[in-house]
Parts: structure tokens; sequence; C-alpha cells
């Protein structure tokens, strides 16, 4: 049997290992969102992390570096379908989720570097198990020090260690990271180049687009240069900040995955398991990152559409009741978060995002789990209950299966 979070944490600690969970907690004067930020579970672990001053070395050559970086992504199987970086959305019991519904590798939740080293090891924010695997532990920075600091942490547990350099929220400009480091070149490549000359593990990036094609290849061949190892581009400029509003630029992505000899993914008009495909063929990456989308319908790598996505396609005929509904799904996310607990904040957030559909159908249930202060299992598990007893039922949908028996020709 496979060991549950908590578990491995212990074992890892019996090896003298660095921090597996760590945690930040935010203060505030709101009674509730001091409860959401509480962890869904009494169990807490700690332990003591030293970490010693890496040794610089010498930077390999950038064949070499092709090299290596494609022998690693081919060793983690080439995976096509990948759960996006989400503030306290893609955490690690909606990332098995998403890997049970056909995900094969995911991104943590964007950390912060400087807060995760001053957080005197007490963070509930990160955490990972055995089957957590591929992942990608993201972080945002602006000092490369720091940045090296908190990468150490979590080097053991992960396959890439990401620099988040594509938020383009307004709390990135104030603490100058994520995309607003574009506008500073010189420290993003620092950034890049003070992970791969001390990890162990490749350093990955996540960029968005310039507005200007030949600014974003020169973006993309710096960090290339600088030791980065697999590059997921946002096809969308640091000011498209709605995805429903501005499409992303599949052929801005093309070009930067021709012009790059590392791996390349795509990240942006993902919202079902066909524009994945779509994707791949048209630019040529090896593979696809979805948030949103996710975020509603954890199924979508398995083939699942939502009403809106089924209903409203051009092949509407050909889709029928799958055979599973959100209210499935977040049942069985309530179950991983009781064996891998989280925040009740990262928990309210996802229900509110499954249930969505179900809540516009009975806006009354939806009310009751505003007015709840404090959440617990029982309450969450009642919800669902109470949805499926209201009645209007809303499926995900699938793909009609052709009768192949029936359309192949007989055998004489």
């Amino acid at each position: 049997m496979k060991p549950s979070s908590l578990s491995l944490f212990k074992f890892l600690r019996t090896r003298d290992s660095p921090l597996l969970r760590i945690r930040t907690m935010t203060q505030t004067s709101n009674p509730s969102q001091v409860r959401d930020d509480l962890l869904c579970s009494d169990q807490q672990q700690q332990s003591d992390a030293h970490i010693e001053k890496p040794l610089e070395t010498a930077p390999a050559s950038i064949d070499t570096r092709v090299e290596q970086a494609w022998a690693h992504w081919k060793k983690l199987g080439r995976p096509k379908y990948i759960v996006a970086p989400m503030v306290d959305n893609s955490e690690l019991p909606f990332r098995l989720l998403c890997q049970k519904y056909g995900a094969q590798a995911a991104y943590t939740p964007m950390l912060h570097s400087r807060i995760f080293t001053e957080t005197d090891n007490r963070n509930k924010e990160f955490t990972t198990c055995e089957e957590d695997r591929p992942l990608f532990v993201q972080f945002c920075a602006n000092d490369p020090d720091t940045l090296l600091e908190a990468a150490k942490k979590v080097e053991p547990y992960c396959d890439y260690v990401d620099i988040n350099l594509g938020c383009p929220q307004r709390i990135a400009r104030r603490g100058n990271y994520g995309a607003f480091l574009m506008d500073n070149l010189p420290l993003v490549k620092s950034l890049v180049e003070k992970l791969a000359q001390n990890l162990t593990v490749p350093v990955s990036c996540k960029i968005r687009i310039f507005p200007n094609l030949q600014d974003t290849l020169n973006y993309a061949k710096m960090l290339e240069d600088a030791g980065c190892s697999l590059l997921a581009v946002h096809g969308r400029t640091r000011d498209e900040k709605d995805g429903k509003k501005f499409r992303a630029d599949w052929g801005a992505i093309k070009e930067v995955r021709n012009a790059l000899r590392i791996p390349v993914l795509a990240n942006g008009n993902v919202r079902c398991i066909e524009d994945v495909e779509d994707c791949i063929r048209e630019t040529g990456v090896e593979g696809v990152l979805s948030a949103e989308t996710l975020l509603e319908n954890p199924a979508v790598f398995a083939g699942f559409r939502t009403t809106e996505w089924a209903k409203g396609s051009e092949e509407e005929e050909g889709y029928v009741d799958g055979g599973l509904d959100q209210g499935d799904l977040v049942v069985e996310y309530l179950k991983l978060c009781e064996k891998h607990p989280v925040p009740w904040r990262m928990i309210r957030s996802h229900v509110h995002k499954m249930l969505g559909d179900w809540f516009r159908v009975h806006p009354q249930v939806r009310e009751q789990l505003n007015a709840q202060n404090i959440l617990t299992f029982e309450f969450l598990y009642g919800l669902v209950d109470q949805l499926k007893e209201l009645g209007g039922r809303v499926p995900l949908y699938k793909k009609r299966k052709i009768d192949t028996l029936q359309e192949s020709p007989q055998r004489v």
C-alpha cells in the first residue's frame, strides 16, 4: 500500500532529509478567513532543516545541457497533459485528483521564495507524496540567493524547480516578481543561472510572451542559454489577463518551440482534450498546461466536457452523459483531503468551482456554503447529498463511442 503524505513525511524525516512541508500563515482580522487558513486535520509535523551553502560548479556546455534536458524529460515519460500552477488551487489533493483523470504531471501552487525561507519550518502550503510525480515546484523570486535557499528545501521531492516569470497580477507588480521581471532581464538571467549551477534537479521557467515576437524569441533564448531545461510558454502578454477576452497566441508559441533546443510546453486556450491535441499539432510542443478549465472540471484530460463545452460544440450530438458529474468529483476530492490535509480555504475554493453549475440551479445551497464559517467534511459531504436530492443533476459529457463491431467489414 502506498504511504500517505504524512507517512511519507515520517519516512523522509528518518533520513534527516530537508523539509517536506512549510507553512506561510497570513495575518488577518477576519475570523472566518483565519479558520479557513487552518489545516483540515489536526495532524502536524515539524522538522529542522539545515541548508548547507552549496559549491557553485562551472556551467556545462549548451550541447551537454540540451542533451541532459531531453534525457530527463524522456525519463519522465514526456508527459503531455499537465496541471498548471495555480495559487491555492494546484495543491496535493487536487493534483492527485487530476492525475486519476489523465493528468501526467503537475505544478505546485506558486510559492514565495522569501516567505518560504522565513517560516521556521512550519509550512503546510507545500505537501507531496510518493505518487505525486512528475512534479514541478514553482517559486516566485527576485533574489538569486533567496531563491536557491528555498529551492534546496524542495529539491529532493520534485522533478523540476520552476521559476514563475509569468504572473501578471498586481501583487506581482508590488512584489517585483513574475511577469514584471520582464523589465529586468539581467535579474531573470541571474535567477536561472543560480539554480542551474547549484541544483541537482533541472530548472524550468514559465513565461508570458512580449507584444513583439522577436523580443519573445530573444527572451526564450536567453533563458535557454542561462540554463533553463524546460520552458512553458503562456501565449498571452502581461497585459492580457482575461483568458476569455484574449485568445492565447499559439503562433508565437510555435515560433518559440522552433527557436529553442530544450523541451517547450504550451499554456492557453484549453477547454477540452481536443484543444490539447490541436495545440500540440499546431505548435509542436511537448505538452500542454491547463488551469481554469481543470478547476471546473478536473476530468478534462480523461475526455470529459462540461455542459458548456459539450452542448456548445459543433459536434453536440456526438456527446453523451459520461456517467460522471462534478458532485462525484467533489466527493473524491474531499476523500483525498482527508488523507492529505490542506487548509480549508483551498477546499472551499475547489468546492465552489467544481459545483458552480449545480449552484446556478440551486443558489440557496451555495448560500449555505458561503454562510458556513467553520467547514467540516461532514458538512461538505452533506452539501453534495443535498444537491443530488434536489435533482437537476449536471453530468459531464464524453464523446459517443462508435460501434466498431458494426462498422467493421465482415470477415470471410
